[in-house]
């Protein structure tokens, strides 16, 4: 696109607020009955608009990624705001994750004037973007998968006008699912293992390249485990409420979450990513190290976000109900959000007003990557001024 020079922007840093009734406290500190979320508001000097990308990620912390920021010197009004459970996941609930954007979008046309907001679904911003704008057209969730509030459709929920999908995966439960450690036969024993299934038993027999028959059964083992977890969570909160303690919670670790035969092998999902490596390092490391995905739940929170067959944040249930434009980037080193989650979600949407690009070279996050990144921009850019949604 031949457009001006990048330019300088204010980062302003902000509050949204909302009051908020719950029968118990599920993150640390803060006010009884109100929700405070941390936003910046990125916004290019000298360049006005009437619209403004929205990106959350339901556990926050990427207000500084190169993203938004390369965005808003191009011109782009930009909100990165971060939920309530910023920088942890261990009692998220996705459907309050909802609650924490509709607070945000509605924030951006209220208070600060915005007329058109765009979702901008970064990561594991992708599939709560578009959980959030199915629920805002036309909402259908009325509780949690444990059967707690909130009620989406009572909430009011305000629609975007777009949705972007960046480097995003499909859902926190399906991406947990393909990550999951298929070897690891007793959760409260991660130790006991088939071997046949173990990606980094060095003795084993389960070495790279992968044949079909074999991704068949390790796909069907992680299947079974992430259902095996399930049952023991409904089983804990049903015993939890027969002894007239429903509010009650029980904390526990799921070791074993970075064990996806991709990240071994690069002809599973190919893309330009590097060999034996994933976006947080070695795939070996993280698969048992305090930053995996998961690692350490309570049980409303393994239903709402890790849960496959419970969660309804799942884009790809969402996006057929969506009917705003969409646009789905792909990054073609992206250790993280592989080729297919981009694909499947793609082909998910339900009407034609919807496009896939790809950025080539890109890895996850574009750190290092000031070239890559600008040519996102251009292609969000592009994508806005299509659909009259720049300006």
């Amino acid at each position: 696109m031949n457009e001006p020079a990048a330019g300088g922007y204010d980062r302003i840093p902000f509050l949204v607020m909302f009051e908020e009734r719950a029968a118990f406290k599920d993150t640390y500190a803060g006010e009884i009955g109100r929700v405070v979320l941390k936003a910046h508001l990125l916004r290019p000097k000298g360049r006005p608009s009437r619209t403004v990308l929205v990106f959350m990620h339901p556990i926050g912390g990427g207000e500084y990624l190169p993203l938004p920021v390369a965005l808003a010197k191009q011109g782009v009004h930009v909100i990165y705001c971060n939920s309530r459970y910023v920088g942890v996941d261990y009692a998220l609930v996705m459907e309050k994750v909802a609650l924490d954007l509709g607070a945000c979008v509605r924030h951006a046309r209220e208070k600060l004037g915005y007329e058109r907001v765009v979702l901008a679904g970064w990561s594991g911003g992708g599939s709560l973007s578009a959980f959030y704008q199915a629920e805002a057209e036309r909402p259908t969730v009325r509780a949690t998968p444990a059967g707690d509030p909130p009620d989406l459709t009572a909430a009011a929920l305000v629609p975007a006008d777009g949705l972007m999908l960046l480097a995003a995966h499909v859902s926190r439960a399906r991406t947990l699912t393909e990550w999951l450690d298929a070897s690891i036969i007793d959760e409260a024993h991660p130790e006991r293992r088939d071997r046949s299934l173990d990606l980094y038993d060095r003795e084993g027999p389960a070495r790279p390249p992968y044949a079909a028959d074999f991704l068949q059964r390790y796909r069907a083992a992680q299947e079974a485990r992430n259902r095996r977890i399930t049952a023991w969570v409904k089983e804990r909160l049903a015993t939890l409420r027969s002894e007239g303690r429903p509010h009650d919670e029980h904390c526990f670790v799921v070791h074993g979450t970075m064990a996806d035969p991709r990240w071994l092998d690069p002809a599973v999902d190919p893309n330009d990513r590097r060999p034996g490596w994933c976006f947080l390092g070695d795939p070996r490391v993280v698969n048992n190290s305090p930053v995996g995905l998961a690692r350490f739940c309570s049980l409303r929170s393994w239903l709402s976000q890790w849960s496959l067959d419970d969660s309804n944040a799942d884009s790809l249930a969402a996006l057929r109900r969506v009917t705003v434009p969409v646009l789905v980037v792909a990054n073609s080193a992206d250790d993280a959000a592989t080729p297919s989650h981009a694909q499947r979600m793609f082909d998910a949407v339900g009407h034609d007003r919807r496009q896939k690009e790809e950025i080539k070279g890109a890895n996850h996050y574009y750190f290092g990557q000031p070239q890559e990144a600008l040519a996102a921009t251009d292609v969000v850019r592009g994508w806005l001024e299509k659909h009259d949604l720049a300006g």
